[in-house]
Order: C-alpha cells, then structure tokens, then sequence
C-alpha cells in the first residue's frame, strides 16, 4: 500500500483537477443545447426536404437521414417530423458514446505505462483539435469528424478520476471522487446556459455557431496549458523513477526506494508500492461485476434521461426553454447533494441510495399527470446523478493496484459509455412502439435487476471501514 500523501501536495493536485475538469466540462456542456437548431442548420443547408438539383448528388447528411426516416418509419405510432433532428442528436451522441468505449481502456492502459500526465496532454491535444474542426466545420461532414476526433479522444474524465485516486488514500476516496461529479454537476448546470447565450452571436454566417466553439476552443487551450504547468506526474511508478533520477517532482512518497538490478547493473528497477500492492491486494469485488453494474445502469439511466424530452412535450406541452429549466433543477440538486452529503457517504451506500432513486424514479414517471408529479421524479434523478456513478469509480479504484488503475478505470468507464451508446436507440424504441407507461416500466424493472446486484453482488471493500478510523483526522483536507 501507498505511503499517504502529504496534505500540501494532495490539495494542490486536487486544486489542478478539479479546475481542469471544470473547464472541460463546461467546454463539452456548451454544444447540447446547441444540437437542435446546430442539426437543422447543416440538414438545410446539405439536405433539403426534396433534392431539386440534378447536379448535386446526396450528401453524407441527406444519407443518415434518409435510413434514420426509414427507422423512424418502422413503428407502429406515427412520429412527428419535429423528432428527426432530436432522432439525428441521439445517433451522434450513441457515435461519441461507441467510440469512448472503444477508447477508454487504451487510454487507461496507456497513462499505467506512460504515466498520468502525458496521456492527459495527448487527450487533450486530440480535444482540441476536435474543438478546432467544430470551428472550422461551414459542412456537416467537418461536424461529423470533429465528434469522431473527440469521441477517440476524451480520456479527461477518467484519467482525472485515476489522478484523485492515486493521491487518496482509501478512507478518502470517496470525498474524492464527489469532487468529480460536483464538478459535471457545476457544468451541466452552467455550460449549456453559457453555449445558448453564446450561440446568439453570430460573427462568421458560413458556421453561425462559430462563436461558441471559438469560446469551446479559447477554454480546452487555456486547460491544456494549465496541465501543463501545474500538474505533476501522480503514477506512482513514475514518480519513484523521477526520485531514483534526481529529477524534482511533487512527489507524494507513494513509493519505496529503488535498487539495481544485479544482472543488469546499468538500469534502475523501481520497487513500488505497485507491484507488491497487486499481488497482494485482496479483491473484495470482481471488476466483471461492477462494469456489468455500470453497464446496465447507464443502459436504462441514458435511455429515461433521452427520452425525458418526448415525455414532457407529450404530457405537458414543454418547449425547449421549460425543458432546460427542467435539467437546471435537477443538476442544482445533484451539485448541492455531492457537495453535503455524497462526499461523506461510503461508496457502496451511495451506489445502493442512487439504484433505489433511480427505480423509485422510473416507476413514477410511468404514471404521472402533473407537473408536481414530474418535478418529484426529477429529484430522485438528481439523488441518482449525485450518488451511482461517483460510487462505483470508488469502489473500482479500490480493487486495483496502483499499477493497472488506469486500465481498471477505463474498462468501467468503456462498459458504462456502451450502456450510454445503446441505451437511448433501445429505450425510444420502447417508447415509441409501445407507450411510456411500459417503457418506463421495463426500465424500472431494468433497474430493479441492477438494484438486486448491488444489493446482493457488491460489498464493500475489506479493511475499508478500518481505514476510515486511522484515517479520520484527513477528513477535513477537502
């Protein structure tokens, strides 16, 4: 295990993250509420309701709407044509979400061998040039390859989640990883606010929303060279080889001396914590069993949260503006709920409130007729955005040594990004053949069968609760 980080170095590290994170996520939040009128844009300009002109073939836009219409055409109940842009916003976030399962474990793997810092800084050089493609894109074929670029690319979060985790001891990390979703609770409140507002001024006609990604742009670079200056290597390998070199770092002691090697006495061989750590480390649950948790949940979670719009136009009549209102509310809970309460509950407790919110959740959407009705609902998704996914980042981070955290983070979050990828296609499938009362149904049923393997699967991790004692005078380092 680790030697604990002195407290200097781990708030300062933390300083780093937290605002790094804040300000890519803010960067990302600004296009979701930009998709509807950004997607109308590019299908007016390249994919007409009828092609008049002999000369011009069909673009690339005018072909995935073409098989996203027959798909559309399938089911039994009429859809309104108003959906085919939210239909068409839904195929690129599954394309993004898709290709950050492919990604994910290989950044992972990659910041275990390479070390956190440098993998971070080759993110977030694809990020940028994804953000710069998205300035650059007068055509939705440059849009479409700007989401690929950033869909392979992204590797932000986790590796964030890996860097709080590698200066945490056990007994803090919980707190640690709240740190992380207070931070999407702050953007996903603020960011889609700011990108609207943004998006009225118009400088460049040929991309009308030039100026919000222009700003996208100006905060990824300021991001990148904030990384660059401040973070230091937290790979506890790295840090040791760096100590073993002569080379000043902000080292945390997280690993032991290094010695030679007597066949081969030219080249250092560091003894971390890592490689003791790994082998003797005693897994409390299998991370096949916390990835297939992530996996179902985010598949019924990602599936409700996209259909959540259909549902309160249908019922309420609710335009886009009372919509935003809507996910405000819920964000402004989830922040205030990580903040007081989540920090200070035990992963596994926190993973058990979110599935339980999250039923209760569903359940009630099913049968609801009132805006009160609806707004209750809402609040147990916010309980259920501050507590599930916060949760099992920590308890995955417990059941892996510091040398394969990387990887480990990155396959929960690869199997979690593949529930996000399919869930919303199976999920307004559902809807649309067969209602909302039995969509939300089998989806509270769905829940219910990942609330069993919380319940009944996961335990919390061995020596977690002694930890907590020896470590109780770092409660307040956050």
């Amino acid at each position: 295990m680790a030697a604990p980080v002195d407290p200097t170095t781990r708030k300062r590290v933390l300083r780093v993250v937290f605002v790094s994170l804040l300000l890519d996520l803010v960067s990302f939040t600004f296009i979701l509420p930009l998709f509807p009128k950004l997607l109308e844009f590019y299908r007016n300009l390249e994919a007409p309701t009828s092609l008049t002109s002999a000369n011009k073939s069909p673009t690339v836009l005018a072909h995935i709407l073409q098989y996203l219409n027959a798909y559309k055409a399938s089911f039994a109940r009429p859809i309104d044509s108003r959906y085919d842009i939210v239909l068409l916003g839904g195929a690129l976030g599954s394309l993004f979400s898709l290709l950050q399962a492919l990604a994910s474990p290989i950044i992972g793997t990659l910041s275990d061998r390479y070390g956190r810092r440098r993998a971070l800084l080759v993110s977030m050089t694809g990020n940028i040039l994804s953000v710069l493609l998205w300035v650059m894109a007068t055509d939705f074929r440059t849009f479409l390859l700007s989401r690929i670029v950033g869909g392979l690319s992204e590797g932000n979060v986790q590796l964030a989640i890996a860097i709080a985790t590698d200066i945490s001891s056990e007994a803090q990390r919980g707190s640690t990883m709240a740190l992380v979703g207070i931070c999407f609770s702050i953007a996903f409140t603020f960011g889609p606010a700011l990108g609207a507002w943004l998006s009225t001024i118009e400088i460049v006609a040929a991309n009308p929303f030039g100026t919000t990604a222009g700003f996208s742009l100006f905060l990824v670079v300021v991001e990148t060279l904030y990384l660059y200056f401040c973070l230091p290597e937290t790979l506890p390998s790295k840090v040791a080889e760096a100590k073993f070199a002569g080379a000043p770092t902000a080292t945390n002691g997280a690993t032991k001396p290094l010695t030679r090697s007597p066949s081969k006495p030219t080249q250092a061989t560091p003894i971390s914590s890592s490689s003791t750590e790994t082998k003797s480390l005693q897994r409390t649950n299998s991370h096949f069993l916390l990835n297939l948790t992530h996996l179902g949940f985010l598949l019924f979670f990602s599936g409700m949260e996209f259909s959540l719009p259909f549902m309160t136009y249908d019922l309420f009549g609710y335009n886009s503006a009372r919509n935003g209102r809507l996910l405000g509310y819920m964000g402004l809970v989830a922040s205030l709920l990580q903040g007081s309460v989540t920090r200070r509950l035990p992963p596994l407790l926190s993973v058990r409130i979110g599935v339980v919110s999250c039923l209760l959740a569903l359940l009630l959407l099913a049968r609801i007729t009132s805006v009160g009705g609806l707004y209750l609902a809402t609040t147990l998704l916010a309980v259920t955005t501050a507590t599930v996914v916060t949760g099992l980042n920590a308890l995955s981070s417990f059941e892996a040594g510091e040398g394969e955290r990387g990887g480990k983070l990155g396959n929960l979050r690869s199997w979690g990004q593949l529930g996000r990828g399919v869930g919303p296609l199976l999920f307004t499938s559902i809807y649309w053949w067969a209602g909302r009362e039995v969509a939300y149904t089998i989806g509270g049923l769905g829940v219910l069968v990942v609330s069993l393997i919380v319940f009944l699967g996961l335990e919390t991790p061995k020596g977690l609760g002694t930890k907590k004692k020896l470590d109780g005078a770092n409660k307040k380092e956050l």
